[in-house]
């Protein structure tokens, strides 16, 4: 990558394989052959901590390095589904967050970026959930939450995503476990 380059960057908790299995059996028997919905597919279901936007490449060890100092010594969240939800394109799973170590782990993220001077937070409170579905007219879906049980995120990743006719292309550029 040149140092000129820009790209479209995001900070995430990946989930573990079973859980993302899950989800997509969820999406499969809950949301599938409708035409007025996308669904996620599973090489994208994660919980986004930051959404940096298009960063020049040069930025991208500055941000790895943020990365891998949140997640030294974080406590691995413990995340449960607690509701369906749906903002005006996007069907999503609010997750619980055991203890807040999710959004201390967050927080952590979010000042680090902050003084990396790579991100500004959102005036509203972070939420941990998982997107699954995208549409272009809210379809008012109220289906019954995915048997996920409790999911423990192990590692923090910084990603990459590629906008592509189809819908975005995720791509994990460093991962890194939580706890060091």
């Amino acid at each position: 990558m040149e140092a000129r380059e820009r790209l479209r960057l995001f900070v995430a908790l990946l989930l573990p394989d079973e859980a993302v299995a899950r989800l997509v059996e969820w999406q499969q028997r809950e949301l599938g052959g409708r035409p007025d919905l996308r669904i996620v597919p599973a090489d994208n279901l994660h919980v986004t901590v930051a959404f940096l936007g298009g960063r020049p490449a040069a930025d991208l060890e500055g941000i790895a390095k943020v990365v891998r100092e949140t997640a030294r010594g974080a406590a691995r969240p413990v995340l449960e589904p607690v509701r369906y939800q749906e903002t005006r394109s996007v069907g999503m799973i609010a997750l619980s967050d055991e203890n807040g170590r999710a959004t201390r782990l967050a927080e952590r993220l979010f000042d680090g970026l902050e003084r990396l001077r790579v991100y500004e937070r959102e005036r509203r409170d972070w939420l941990p959930h998982v997107t699954v579905v995208r549409f272009r007219e809210r379809p008012r879906l109220a289906p019954p939450l995915p048997l996920l049980g409790r999911v423990v995120s192990s590692e923090l990743a910084v990603m990459m995503s590629r906008l592509r006719p189809s819908g975005a292309q995720y791509e994990v550029l460093e991962s890194v476990p939580l706890g060091g």
